[in-house]
């Protein structure tokens, strides 16, 4: 059962690192971005998408955290 969840926890992987692959090697036209008058180099689509997705997974799980944090000192100060 151990090894199961292991080799499907591996297939997971590999699906998910072949889909960021494809995903890179489709996105190869080049995009310049510009934000409050700072133009970013030209670089593919893929980048910006991928490093985008990177902040979110890096944020979300903060702002999450941030939340419980919060509402346990609520909790304490109501007792």
């Amino acid at each position: 059962m151990r090894n199961l969840k292991r080799a499907l926890v591996l297939l997971f992987v590999l699906a998910l690192a072949a889909l960021v692959l494809f995903f890179v090697l489709e996105n190869q036209q080049a995009v310049a971005l510009v934000m409050f008058g700072w133009s970013a180099p030209a670089m593919p689509v893929a980048v910006p998408v991928l490093a985008a997705l990177l902040i979110g997974l890096a944020v979300g799980p903060l702002l999450g955290a941030y939340g419980v944090l919060r509402s346990k000192r609520r909790i304490r100060r109501a007792l």
